[in-house]
């Protein structure tokens, strides 16, 4: 059964479109850094998933599928047929999963330091194991510096903050059957079936989905997908917000 997400509907009631779909333990506030130059161009939607932010937390496990179908049933409210999408991480498996499997509603997609399939669950299954035992606060820190480079977290510590804040606000049963989804993804034989045009960004220095395997297997599996590898760490829309922003409007208005 799908939930009602919380979302944020901001610019040109005739624009085009486009979606942003953040990471796991984000919510819209994640994209504050595009709000002001998209809006300049398209109708820019945010959307907190499932288990995130100020949407609702229904009873775990989840699934990819689950989250991209909480996606439509917002598109079908707001009367959208067709949007461009941008997701980070887990945005970005959810966009997969869209375009993929509901084409015909995916018209450009961009993918940010995201993956189709990630080879070692235990990762998963020992986040799992934390937060159900002390909750997200604890973690916090901890995952948010996979997010920054170390040079650019020091320099830049208000969104530092910001984003451990995320983190740590992330109700605890969403984050775990969040990670749930993520530990059994795995899409990597439907690539091909995505039509959409894609962008695949990706950062150089991330540790939590490097460019090798996981951009490059995105970039291999999906038919003419791009590649632009920025010097960023995991969330690489914030640490390159300009040039990310630039290539995501670019790749999202054709």
């Amino acid at each position: 059964m799908t939930v009602a997400l919380h979302h944020v509907d901001e610019g040109p009631r005739d624009a085009p479109v486009l979606v942003l779909s953040g990471s796991l333990g984000s919510t819209v506030e994640m994209w504050r850094p595009q709000v002001a130059p998209l809006t300049e161009r398209f109708r820019v939607i945010r959307v907190d998933h499932r288990g995130h932010g100020d949407s609702p937390v229904p009873p775990g496990p989840y699934r990819i599928a689950d989250l991209a179908g909480d996606v439509l049933a917002l598109l079908d409210t707001l009367g959208l047929e067709q949007v461009a999408w941008c997701g980070l991480s887990m945005g970005g498996m959810v966009g997969m999963h869209l375009a993929s499997e509901a084409p015909q509603r995916i018209r450009r997609l961009t993918l940010c330091a995201t993956s189709a399939h990630f080879p070692d669950p235990a990762v998963w299954s020992d986040r799992i194991a934390a937060v159900s035992d002390a909750g997200t606060a604890p973690i916090a820190p901890t995952v948010v510096s996979r997010w920054f480079t170390p040079g650019w977290a020091a320099a830049n510590p208000v969104p530092v903050a910001d984003a451990i804040g995320q983190v740590a606000a992330t109700p605890d049963e969403g984050y775990v059957a969040c990670c749930e989804a993520l530990r059994v993804w795995d899409h990597r034989e439907r690539l091909g079936a995505i039509t959409a045009p894609t962008l695949v960004l990706a950062g150089s220095s991330d540790l939590s989905t490097p460019v090798e395997p996981h951009a490059h297997t995105l970039v291999d599996g999906i038919p003419g997908a791009r590649l632009e590898v920025l010097d960023a760490a995991h969330l690489v829309t914030v640490e390159r917000s300009e040039q990310a922003t630039a290539l995501i409007a670019a790749h999202s208005a054709q």
